[in-house]
């Protein structure tokens, strides 16, 4: 009853039953799974804790990944929020805890796959921020992700997540429409509000490619998720300032698959392109190699 494959599926079913996205996703999971409402939610609430552990795991200055490439930049950055920064609170929190995962995910720790490892900074990064700037509800951040994963649901069935397949585009890109989404939900905007943002995240990031120095989620992934953070956020405000994308979502995912499909396998995550091929990206290659 409430299953949906397209954001104008979503957006019948949240008009036809006077319903938000969270409650539409929550009915489709329960749906879908074969559990109770309150099992779904208390399924998410543990993924929440999940990634407010990794969050606070990533803030300590000294963590590193497994290569030593990245470490201690969700420290650093956490720090200028604290002395103030450019940026302004809930931005500088969010691209802290975003670096923050991912530190602590290519520190081998656990995070919350969201939509994928090499991604897994952007959501919580927005959602955790929000949450703790405005002082909302543990519900709220819970709605929060239900919206993020109806946007997710929907990408994965239209074109994809995977960065073998469509290019960082697919991995941050996709988590960034979905932070997106999740940022206007948690200020109050409407379904429709809600996938405009999605749609502006995923096309200001459309051809993004997949590059790992030596084949890590390490380099560029952690500061992308970074990019991905704050591409987010702009949007949302956009889409809550009433500026409309002039392509709707669910083309802008049927662009993302065909362009994934058009990128050469050199730029997706193979890492035999971009930033991968780079005179420095190489010597970190053959030191990492010759320790092994």
């Amino acid at each position: 009853m409430y299953q949906f494959h397209r954001g104008q599926d979503l957006l019948k079913l949240c008009e036809q039953h006077n319903m938000s996205i969270a409650e539409i996703m929550l009915q489709a999971e329960a749906g879908e799974l074969g559990w109770e409402a309150e099992r779904v939610r208390s399924h998410i609430v543990a993924s929440l804790e999940v990634m407010e552990e990794s969050v606070q795991k990533g803030l300590n200055a000294e963590i590193k990944s497994v290569s030593g490439l990245i470490g201690g930049n969700g420290y650093r950055l956490y720090h200028r929020l604290m002395s103030g920064g450019l940026c302004g609170k809930t931005v500088l929190r969010a691209v802290s805890y975003a670096l923050a995962v991912t530190e602590v995910n290519a520190a081998m720790g656990r995070i919350v796959a969201a939509p994928t490892a090499g991604a897994s900074g952007v959501i919580p990064g927005i959602i955790l921020a929000i949450t703790e700037e405005k002082k909302t509800s543990r519900q709220q951040a819970v709605d929060a992700l239900l919206v993020a994963g109806a946007v997710g649901k929907i990408i994965a069935a239209n074109a994809t997540l995977s960065g073998a397949e469509g290019g960082c585009q697919a991995e941050v890109g996709s988590a960034s429409a979905m932070g997106a989404a999740a940022a206007v939900h948690l200020e109050g905007g409407s379904p429709p509000m809600v996938l405009n943002a999605a749609a502006m995240a995923l096309k200001g990031l459309l051809g993004l490619v997949c590059d790992p120095v030596a084949g890590l989620v390490e380099v560029p992934c952690s500061k992308r998720n970074v990019t991905g953070t704050v591409n987010a956020l702009i949007c949302a405000e956009m889409s809550l300032a009433g500026i409309q994308s002039v392509i709707p979502f669910d083309e802008i995912v049927d662009a993302m698959f065909r362009v994934g499909r058009l990128m050469s396998p050199d730029l997706r995550e193979t890492a035999s392109g971009g930033c991968a091929l780079t005179p420095t990206a190489q010597a970190i290659t053959r030191n990492i190699l010759s320790d092994i």
